[in-house]
């Protein structure tokens, strides 16, 4: 099969790409700058429409992963990329005749602040999503599932919080706070949240886009299945990387409110570096959100296969080859069930 993969540089797409290159499909790759992956690519941007159809030209299946993914940022931002480069990559995928397409998603286009527990993947919905990425991605989703028919499977896929070895966003957000001294827990720190290990989303995407005819319309979350309080995960995030556990305690409320006046300062000033705390931040810090897995097992015909004790394991010793994890000693302390 002819696959176009857009966003490719992220730790997803790098994933994708080498999953769909070994089992024998064709794959080009867009992005905005070189993927070093040795795979045939075209270089653009999401909003170019031109760039989108030179592209796509000739592909069967296009798997959506390329968005704006930030803390920070104006509206216009975020609606250009993640709204106007969704409906570009659309558009140019049927007019090129593409008869699969994936759309990555997040969880956090159907949770609206409250605490999500064994939730089903629920409805996007801009009005009630919580940040500028949020939204976009809510709106993103729509216009995707809208586009559905059955000459063109659409199927939205939402990866909930995406870690593993080399990741530049929360992996790396959450060691570079603890350096700093500036990694908190929110609230109580026992919420349950669920992650996906880097392997298991990837193979859920493969999935979804094998079984696109089956599954056009729907929109599915994808996460390990393990919910741990928060305060855990982060634990052991940061001692992978030899670091000491937080020891930082901020209210829910206050990490909330004093978030939402960061924002306005940071979106006044235009900054794009990440600030110490926003609203959408606190939320997913301080309240549950962990997802029913059953639908989308079943679906899918997937399971993960990498749990979360055996990802810490491989976080660890990818920490410990960059020269930046514990000694065994520490790290084996930590009860990995």
């Amino acid at each position: 099969m002819r696959v176009v993969v857009t966003g490719a540089t992220s730790l997803i797409g790098r994933a994708v790409v080498t999953r769909l290159h070994d089992q024998g499909d064709i794959v080009t790759v867009f992005q905005r700058r070189p993927s070093g992956l040795g795979i045939a690519e075209h270089l653009g941007d999401v909003a170019d429409r031109s760039a989108i159809a030179t592209a796509v030209a000739g592909a069967e299946a296009v798997v959506h992963l390329a968005g704006r993914v930030a803390l920070t940022g104006s509206w216009s931002q975020f609606e250009e990329t993640n709204i106007r480069g969704t409906q570009n990559v659309i558009d140019a995928a049927r007019e090129a005749g593409v008869s699969r397409f994936v759309h990555v998603s997040s969880p956090s286009v159907a949770h609206s602040g409250r605490s999500l527990v064994g939730a089903p993947a629920g409805t996007a919905d801009p009005d009630r999503a919580r940040g500028h990425y949020a939204k976009s991605k809510a709106q993103a989703e729509l216009i995707a599932l809208a586009a559905d028919s059955p000459i063109f499977a659409v199927v939205a896929i939402r990866p909930h919080l995406i870690w593993g070895p080399g990741d530049t966003q929360l992996v790396a957000r959450i060691v570079n706070r603890a350096r700093a001294g500036r990694l908190a827990i929110v609230g109580s720190g026992t919420a349950l949240i669920d992650t996906t290990y880097i392997d298991n989303a990837a193979d859920a995407l493969i999935a979804a886009l094998d079984r696109a005819p089956a599954l056009g319309g729907r929109a599915l979350v994808v996460t390990n299945g393990q919910p741990r309080p928060v305060r855990e995960l982060l634990n052991r995030i940061v001692i992978a990387a030899g670091l000491r556990p937080p020891r930082l305690k901020v209210p829910y409320t206050l990490a909330r409110n004093g978030g939402l006046a960061v924002e306005r300062i940071w979106e006044r000033r235009g900054r794009e570096d990440d600030p110490p705390m926003t609203s959408f931040l606190a939320e997913q810090l301080g309240t549950a959100h962990w997802f029913d897995q059953r639908e989308t097992r079943e679906a899918l015909g997937w399971e993960p296969v990498v749990s979360l004790a055996e990802g810490f394991r491989r976080l660890h010793a990818w920490f410990e080859a960059e020269g930046a994890g514990p000694g065994n000693a520490e790290f084996e302390r930590i009860d990995h069930r």
